[in-house]
């Protein structure tokens, strides 16, 4: 059966604080049991001082200094806390003992006569603290001194505090799981609100956001995340349907040319040469087609975000292979410029620069004019290494440089001027070098051309 979470809290909480309680509870114990003790002794010692000054042994004789002292009342009789006084030869043999032991007699412990030590033990039906001191007469010890003092008091005093301490313990424990039962629900209630906003969200009004509580505590901190979770899964959403309609329209255009094209060739015959012009224009529906459809692949595989394997290369001559290999299949100049003398290594995933490079080249040519030569540049600034890909080609527009990297976006001067394309190259350079952890920048001037900058991390 599984456990709420305020029941967790409060049983977590009360059994530390019961483990808390009864470190208190034997500490109270411990303090009042070593004081009681610790007074008891004092006075034993007192009385012991008192009457070992006032007694001699000679020749198994007792002599007192003030015989009237040992004939006090406190010593004839039992009375409140009682003084049990008796004195033994050094075999323990009893020589005189006070009244109020009657038939008793303290115990003779001959170790322990040479320590002011007291111990707890039963005379007769009572129980008494007991401490014994030797007697000496010209400096040979002729018998012992032992002093008693009524423990039974104290040991109702002590019983009696247990016994408290042992009623109130469990009366705690229930007292205190109740209260934290009550405050982990009060605790908790932030959160249940939390989740009942949360449960009323879906993919229909994703738009929603949850109240952030005062103060800022944990809790808030915690809303501001499933805000921002909620914000994310809501631009991811808007990009996929917005991805989807234009991969559609994308798909559409080719598409009705492809069909179009078809069936006007069915409606009459026609000659070999329209025949063959016709089957030109829907080969190249097709060829878009299937170019568009090689780039979506390419952009879902980015997307899915696999963890890339970096290795080391040199990039001078890695960007030189790529230049001269673009240059071969467009018949196009791309030139290689880069002012170090030695080479320049990085750490970074070979195919995904490859395709980020070959997607900028093809880019750069494709908005150049022919005579123009596009640049590939190779160079170290502030200790990052970079590669720049520049062309001499129309340019992009101030307002479409923070659209420029999505997909299927194409500007205004491209689609006016007929140049052909998907919009999706620009889109694969920046997933991927979002993933290689690299850096993308861009200058761009209407009828100038445009930089694109590929910085890699610092290599310090």
């Amino acid at each position: 059966m599984s456990i709420s979470y305020k029941e967790r809290i409060a049983r977590r909480l009360t059994l530390v604080t019961a483990l808390i309680v009864l470190v208190v509870f034997s500490i109270i114990y411990l303090v009042v049991d070593f004081t009681v003790i610790q007074r008891i002794d004092r006075e034993l010692k007192l009385e012991t001082d008192m009457h070992v000054a006032q007694i001699f042994l000679v020749n198994g004789e007792i002599l007192f200094v003030h015989k009237d002292e040992w004939k006090e009342q406190d010593h004839s009789q039992i009375q409140l806390n009682p003084i049990f006084i008796e004195i033994v030869d050094m075999q323990g043999n009893s020589m005189d003992k006070s009244p109020n032991l009657g038939e008793n007699h303290l115990s003779f412990y001959p170790d322990r006569a040479k320590r002011y030590e007291a111990w707890t033990l039963k005379t007769g039906s009572k129980e008494v603290r007991q401490m014994q001191i030797p007697i000496f007469h010209a400096g040979k010890k002729e018998g012992v001194l032992l002093v008693a003092k009524s423990f039974d008091d104290t040991r109702e005093l002590l019983s009696n505090l247990r016994n408290i301490l042992l009623l109130l313990y469990p009366g705690i424990l229930i007292s205190l799981f109740l209260a934290m039962r009550f405050l982990a629900g009060k605790s908790i209630e932030p959160i249940q609100k939390i989740i009942q906003k949360t449960n009323l969200i879906s993919q229909n009004n994703l738009n929603e956001r949850i109240p952030v509580a005062e103060p800022n505590d944990e809790i808030a901190k915690l809303t501001r995340s499933i805000n921002g979770l909620l914000a994310r899964l809501e631009q991811a959403l808007i990009r996929e349907k917005q991805f989807t309609s234009d991969a559609s329209h994308e798909l559409r255009t080719p598409l009705a040319v492809l069909r179009g094209t078809l069936e006007v060739l069915i409606r009459k015959p026609r000659t070999s040469e329209e025949y063959i012009a016709k089957i030109r224009t829907s080969l190249g529906s097709i060829d878009k087609m299937s170019e568009m459809i090689d780039q979506l692949l390419s952009l879902a595989r980015v997307g899915m975000g696999n963890v890339q394997v970096e290795e080391e290369i040199e990039l001078i001559s890695f960007c030189k292979e790529i230049a001269e290999e673009t240059a071969r299949n467009t018949s196009r100049k791309v030139a290689l410029v880069s002012n170090l003398n030695k080479p320049l290594f990085v750490k970074v995933n070979e195919k995904s620069l490859q395709m980020i490079l070959t997607n900028l080249l093809q880019n750069a040519i494709k908005y150049s004019q022919t005579e123009k030569e596009v640049v590939v540049q190779v160079a170290v600034h502030n200790s990052a290494p970079f590669i720049q890909v520049t062309d001499h080609g129309i340019g992009i527009a101030p307002e479409a440089l923070d659209k420029i990297f999505d997909p299927f976006y194409r500007a205004d001067a491209t689609v006016e001027k007929g140049i052909l394309g998907s919009g999706l190259g620009l889109a694969i350079v920046k997933k991927l070098a979002t993933e290689s952890r690299l850096q993308i920048e861009l200058d761009s001037e209407v009828g100038k051309g445009s930089d694109f900058r590929i910085i890699f991390p610092s290599q310090i």
